[in-house]
């Protein structure tokens, strides 16, 4: 039997206000981002806001920045490394970013401002070594997608991006990027326009150098700063965790969204995902279905204390796996609902 395209019973005072009225509201809204704890269904519900805002006819991008990638496996078509139109859906494509190539990109050009900067101090050493020693940080890889996402934001070829990002704890990283970024660089121009100056100040010639670090370094900071104004503009942006009714999931995006306003990114809401519908149950109904229910039913009233105003749509537990454009049109329609 196909499950009816409702909101769970018993739930629906927790939506004051729906996703559908949040985007109907926000009609200059471009850049979606669905995050929360791993496992919670980020993909699907990113999956179905794309899909429902391209079936209003808005060209869409749906982008996968979380180097577990699965929204081929989610659309049943191979999407990575490129932006590919979905199927059947004619105003969505899909782009996995390929992880890999980002991060080799990046270690290109770091290699080349390291080589001519070595070149500049007059060091007789190679850059492999320091190259190795930056990519191997932990962040690199972040910062590396960080990189590519901003790239694909500023093609600006697309009216409506929804991303699909890493579990929230990366999320925040690779949206504070942002700032942390700015932090970095503006230490790095007064340190090499100190240099600059030093070197001018001992050289027998005073004529000014090309300095294409500094030169780098200066564009890469008004390239931050345009990212960081996009990222935190309320008119343009909008964050939603998806959570499921259960203790973790809750707590994580609890403390996640006051990290999120430590950035001044705007947080669009809460979607409670995978509720069992009460209706469905029976008297044959297993004992462990009707324990996850009474469980879901006492996390309600914690989500409606913990995020009061904020949540945008209940989805229910589907009977299939979501996978494919048919399925997942049954997923934008609830969410949307």
């Amino acid at each position: 039997m196909v499950q009816q395209l409702t909101r769970p019973a018993g739930w629906e005072a927790l939506v004051e206000r729906s996703m559908r009225q949040v985007v109907d509201a926000m009609p200059t809204l471009k850049y979606l981002y669905f995050g929360g704890k791993g496992g919670v269904g980020k993909t699907v519900m990113a999956g179905a806001a794309a899909l429902a805002l391209a079936r209003q006819g808005r060209r869409v991008l749906l982008v996968s920045t979380n180097p577990v990638h699965s929204l081929s496996g989610l659309l049943d078509q191979d999407v990575f490394g490129r932006a590919t139109p979905v199927a059947g859906v004619p105003s969505l494509w899909a782009h996995e970013i390929d992880t890999r190539e980002t991060i080799e990109r990046s270690k290109r050009e770091i290699k080349e401002k390291i080589d001519w900067f070595l070149k500049y101090a007059e060091i007789r050493t190679r850059a492999d070594a320091f190259v190795e020693s930056a990519t191997m940080n932990p962040a690199f890889e972040e910062s590396a997608m960080f990189e590519s996402m901003i790239d694909i934001i500023f093609r600006d070829e697309y009216e409506v991006y929804v991303f699909d990002t890493a579990p929230t704890a990366n999320a925040r990283r690779l949206l504070g990027m942002s700032a942390v970024y700015a932090m970095w660089v503006q230490k790095m121009v007064r340190s090499r326009e100190e240099a600059r100056s030093l070197r001018r100040l001992l050289s027998y010639s005073k004529k000014d150098e090309a300095d294409p670090l500094l030169d780098y370094l200066l564009r890469f900071r008004d390239r931050i700063e345009a990212a960081r104004r996009l990222l935190t503009d309320s008119a343009l942006t909008a964050f939603f965790f998806v959570t499921l009714p259960e203790a973790l999931p809750i707590a994580v995006i609890r403390r996640f969204i006051s990290w999120f306003h430590e950035f001044g990114i705007p947080v669009g809401g809460v979607i409670v995902n995978g509720v069992i519908e009460r209706g469905l149950v029976t008297e044959t109904t297993p004992q462990f279905v009707l324990n996850r229910v009474i469980a879901q039913e006492a996390y309600r009233e914690e989500i409606a204390r913990a995020f009061p105003g904020m949540v945008r749509a209940v989805v229910p537990l589907f009977e299939t796996e979501v996978r494919g454009v048919p399925v997942l049109e049954r997923v934008a329609q609830v969410l949307f609902a």
